[in-house]
């Protein structure tokens, strides 16, 4: 062996450890002449599960081995990186898909040890790995410009070799933005976000791309190895009116693991998984500044107007403090973390507190209030982005003032669709035991918003489930609320009756609704259908059409509601919405590996607008300024609402 072709095989320090000495000493010799053998390339080997991913410094010279291909050894395992890649990268995605038990032994301080000595230490695994090694390093590199072409996709792949049963399998790795070791946060800071002319690709839609052109693989976010989004997307097949997949991912939250729910509801599988994939990312941008520093920190006193008020957004009342008191309720003169947005009414750079736009930020002594993934949203161009994510705004906004108002809507005629397919999704329902109704939910702005419900006709368990959406375009708004409904009703029946006890229980006592999933699912106890009769049972004049919905354009009589370009319907709705007397706040959350496949996503604020919270205690709405004045404000009441008028139950948003 010659001084400048060192030994192939690195013993790397917990080899030892994890493997036992004989058998460390002994694979690593024997993996060494395998590899020389096959004129192989340099590898260094190391042991997962031995130490936390995520807390582990980076090595003092975290380039020594650029040159090397990382080899990770687990039970029967062998995860193989490549020599260009970052094996921390593949470590900490490695761990985060891992089981509950063995995070929690890593990432709260309980350590692991081997369950025996290692029976792998044999010249026919050392052989297969070596193989192994020398081919993937032999075969041509993966592109990581998403500018470049491949079948494989933007990410490198890694293999996973199994020494029980030889078979190998590869899976896309994508690179963590919080590695300690390569990645390259940006530094947060106030800077004018790109709202460039973002033309549609297609009349009808308000996308500038269509889902097939970004790419997608979903199983770089999806795999058992290292997906970046867990470990799999399941198929609902129980869902018999649309083809839906369900994902999910862990994030540790204290002494827990917080698990996020992300999936697509379309017509068919796979398209499906590519809109899950989007909302995946979507909710993992939003949670924690992952792919930037902030490093604001002051108080709202200290600020001024440069900064969104809390107190704007919504905050919890004093009943909620007492009852939990280690959440310290918000004060203008306490010191907190900010991150930098952009007022599209002032056209200047705005303060908002990090836990407002991240919604797990850490710091639990910061979180004065838990914020959702309210007005966060993806698409091909920032103009898209905003644009979707100030329409879920509005449309939860609307929702909450109808359901906590109890405001009678303007019913929609579903046959009155342009829209075949929604014809016939509205009939799919009836045909499983549901009546698909729509209302007019327009309050403030002419923006269409739509809510969905989906109502028993027997009245029984199961008992209505609701849905909503917004747009400019009444039909996409209608749309967007009947694909909402049409997945959740057909297992409403069965998820009920498996879990009755609980819901009864909470519609007992709405104080046991404390999660996202509470409120839906409530309502499929039939007793709780008398909370909405104030919608389902009011009196209609005559059922409106879908055209009707469309925004009527003053300033220029016959002119298009909707335009070709997203750029041009943003500034429309950002008009409207400003012209009440609301500041509109943008907030960038893109990740890296968004950027890869060409997506933005953003934050949006509208300060003043009902925020929707999950968890009966949690209920900022009810004590805003908005929920008292807005339906008055809009002419559909005499006078403002007094708090003793407003839903006493908690509303059913999914």
């Amino acid at each position: 062996m010659t001084p400048d072709h060192p030994a192939p095989a690195v013993l790397a320090d917990g080899l030892a450890e994890g493997l036992g000495p004989e058998a460390a000493e002994r694979f690593a010799g024997l993996l060494a002449a395998a590899l020389r053998a096959l004129n192989g390339p340099r590898v260094s080997l190391s042991v997962l599960g031995l130490r936390d991913a995520f807390r582990t410094p980076p090595p003092e010279a975290a380039g020594q081995h650029q040159a090397t291909v990382p080899v990770h050894l687990y039970g029967h395992h062998v995860v193989i990186g490549t020599s260009d890649g970052c094996a921390r990268c593949l470590e900490r995605r490695w761990q985060a898909v891992r089981s509950v038990a063995l995070r929690d032994a890593l990432e709260l301080g309980g350590g692991t040890r081997p369950a025996g000595p290692w029976p792998y230490a044999h010249p026919f695994a050392a052989g297969q790995l070596a193989a192994v090694v020398t081919a993937a390093a032999a075969a041509a590199p993966t592109p990581v410009d998403a500018a470049v072409p491949s079948p494989a996709g933007p990410f490198r792949q890694v293999r996973l070799l199994d020494l029980r049963s030889g078979t190998v399998r590869r899976y896309p790795l994508v690179p963590d933005p919080e590695c300690p070791v390569c990645a390259t946060p940006g530094t947060d800071a106030p800077a004018e976000p790109e709202l460039t002319a973002a033309p549609k690709y297609r009349p009808g839609v308000f996308r500038t791309r269509p889902l097939e052109s970004y790419g997608i693989e979903v199983a770089a976010f999806a795999n058992p190895l290292c997906g970046a989004l867990g470990p799999s997307l399941v198929q609902d097949i129980s869902s018999t009116s649309t083809s839906a997949t369900i994902g999910c991912f862990s994030m540790r939250s204290g002494e827990y693991l917080r698990e996020t729910f992300w999936g697509g509801h379309t017509d068919s599988f796979d398209r499906s998984a590519r809109v899950g994939v989007l909302e995946g990312l979507e909710r993992y941008a939003g949670m924690r500044a992952r792919s930037r520093t902030t490093s604001v920190s002051g108080t709202l006193k200290s600020f001024g107007a440069d900064a969104v008020d809390p107190r704007d957004v919504g905050l919890y009342s004093e009943r909620f403090h007492r009852d939990n008191p280690r959440v310290r309720p918000f004060d203008p003169d306490r010191e907190i973390p900010w991150v930098w947005g952009w007022s599209l009414r002032d056209r200047v750079p705005r303060l908002v507190p990090e836990i407002l736009t991240y919604y797990h930020a850490p710091g639990l002594e910061n979180r004065f209030v838990q914020e959702s993934s309210n007005g966060c949203a993806s698409g091909g161009s920032l103009a898209e982005a905003v644009y979707f994510g100030l329409m879920e705004v509005v449309e939860r906004d609307a929702f909450l003032l109808t359901w906590y108002g109890r405001q009678p809507l303007p019913e929609i005629d579903p046959a009155s669709s342009a829209r075949p397919a929604t014809r016939a999704m509205a009939d799919r329902l009836a045909m499983y035991g549901y009546r698909a109704r729509f209302f007019d939910t327009r309050i403030t702005f002419p923006i269409p918003v739509v809510t969905a419900v989906a109502e028993r006709f027997d009245g029984g368990t199961g008992r209505m489930c609701f849905g909503a959406g917004a747009g400019l375009d009444p039909e996409s708004a209608l749309d967007s609320a009947l694909c909402e409904i049409a997945t959740d009703a057909v297992n409403l029946p069965g998820r009920t009756q498996r879990d009755e006890a609980r819901l009864r229980a909470m519609a007992a006592d709405f104080d046991l609704v404390t999660a996202l999933h509470d409120h839906p699912l409530v309502y499929g106890v039939p007793e709780m259908g008398r909370h909405a009769d104030f919608l389902l049972r009011a009196p209609q004049s005559r059922m409106r059409t879908v055209a009707e919905l469309a925004w009527p354009d003053a300033a220029a009589p016959g002119a298009p509601a909707v335009s070709a370009d997203v750029r041009e319907d943003l500034d429309r709705c950002v008009a409207a919405v400003t012209a009440e007397g609301f500041d509109v706040v943008a907030v960038d959350q893109t990740l890296p590996e968004q950027r890869a496949l060409g997506l933005h996503t953003v934050s949006v604020l509208v300060p003043g607008l009902l925020p929707i919270d999950f968890g009966w205690s949690r209920q900022r709405a009810l004590g805003m300024p908005r929920l008292r004045t807005a339906l008055h404000a809009a002419g559909l009441r005499e006078r403002d609402l007094e708090p003793a008028e407003f839903n006493p139950a908690p509303h059913p948003f999914p």
